[in-house]
């Protein structure tokens, strides 16, 4: 069985944002993600109030955006 759980490494330590019910204890293989990249919005003529009526407005897709399996995506 593999199961997919993310997680944050920080000085030498590794810590699940979620916990793992059933897993007692189980061999792991850590990916290392290339840290997400930073949009100017203003360098393409999005302003503060369009960018909050941008998010407000596509607020009801985020339950899909966020599910884990939509990170194929994210890829280049």
């Amino acid at each position: 069985m593999l199961r997919t759980v993310q997680g944050i490494y920080q000085d030498g330590q590794i810590r699940l944002l979620e916990t793992v019910p059933d897993v007692q204890q189980a061999r792991v293989i850590v990916t290392f993600l290339d840290p997400p990249q930073v949009v100017e919005l203003a360098s393409r003529g999005i302003d503060a109030a369009q960018a909050a009526d941008l998010r407000a407005r596509l607020r009801t897709f985020a339950v899909d955006w966020d599910r884990p399996e939509m990170d194929v995506y994210d890829a280049p």
